[in-house]
């Protein structure tokens, strides 16, 4: 049978101690560049494999970082984890990810076994968790950042925007367009908690303009489908046929609303003006166009990615990132033409 190759063959082989192969492949910046080009070479060439479990137990280094997302199939999740794995991956840190399912009793028992698994960082999407779960982040001892949300107690490091200010927007540019009775239709206010500051920046900003904010639909536990975007628009025209406009808490509620409409024969926006959150795919493709907000999700993970490479250096630093997400005005809501 056929010898293993070992770290030491490849510490012969280049000339180096074992101790500086090591070095190289963990990316250390004791290892000058053309060294560690010269070991890397070495090995491809006698087909060594660097075990990185063995060395990450002599460091107490792991190389991955948690995150926790409410939504698997969420295109705006995939996107966060998309941006922060890339940053992180050309760092030699890879992601270990945990599906919540909008639960935060579930949220807590992901973070508890994500942290058994001692990750170098762990990020959190929101701000509202379970008093255990708190604890057990506040006692982690390792870079914590809360993403997509702007908390009011922030546990560690921040990375995100004020969901309910991203409505407040949106309800001025209705107004600024001529619309007053306008509707909002979302999901269960305690499970979602970024709807919920939506649905609250809507009713804020409605009353900011001195209207009557009683046209709030809900169309059940999130994630809120294309189907159940439609049976709230169903809802809300049968009991206020006279709506001018509605806000949904996304781009998926929305179409289904807006289809919803087409099959009653109304015209978007002729009729009835129709908006939605996250600037997914859909909203380009559909007639008309959805007006919506573009939150940048992609960015949201690489900026997290970048915070926590910046806090794994400079520990005991508290690091607040602020997004701001763009109102994307498309043909849905345009004009009024009465």
């Amino acid at each position: 049978m056929q010898r293993s190759v070992k770290m030491k063959d490849v510490a012969r082989a280049a000339g180096v101690s074992v101790m500086t192969v090591s070095r190289a492949f963990r990316k250390d910046a004791s290892v000058r560049p053309e060294t560690r080009d010269a070991i890397l070479k070495v090995a491809e060439d006698l087909g060594y494999v660097f075990d990185s479990t063995a060395a990450n137990l002599r460091s107490q280094k792991t190389d991955f970082v948690a995150v926790t997302i409410p939504s698997i199939n969420n295109a705006n999740f995939a996107e966060t984890v998309a941006g922060l794995s890339e940053v992180l991956s050309n760092e030699g840190l890879q992601v270990l990810l945990a599906y919540t399912n909008y639960d935060i009793a579930q949220e807590e028992r992901a973070i508890e076994q994500l942290l058994r698994r001692r990750p170098e960082a762990i990020v959190v999407t929101g701000g509202k968790h379970t008093p255990r779960a708190r604890r057990l982040l506040e006692g982690a001892g390792i870079p914590v950042v809360e993403a997509w949300d702007l908390p009011a107690d922030p546990i560690g490091h921040v990375v995100g925007f004020s969901n309910a200010a991203t409505m407040e927007a949106m309800v001025d540019h209705l107004v600024a367009q001529g619309y007053t009775r306008i509707a909002f239709i979302g999901g269960d206010a305690d499970a979602d908690t970024r709807g919920a500051d939506r649905r609250r920046g809507f009713i804020a900003a409605m009353a900011a303009h001195g209207l009557t904010c009683d046209r709030l639909i809900e169309a059940g536990p999130p994630p809120i489908s294309m189907r159940e975007g439609a049976e709230a628009m169903g809802r809300l025209l049968d009991m206020h046929p006279d709506t001018q406009a509605v806000v949904c808490v996304s781009d998926l509620s929305a179409f289904g609303a807006l289809t919803e409409c087409q099959r009653r024969g109304l015209g978007v926006p002729r009729d009835i003006a129709v908006a939605g959150f996250g600037a997914y795919e859909i909203a380009n493709v559909c007639v008309p166009t959805l007006t919506t907000v573009d939150p940048f999700p992609r960015s949201i993970g690489e900026e997290v990615a970048n915070l926590i490479l910046h806090a794994l250096d400079h520990p005991g630093e508290r690091l607040i990132r602020k997004l701001s997400p763009r109102l994307v005005i498309a043909a849905s809501t345009q004009v009024r033409s009465d």
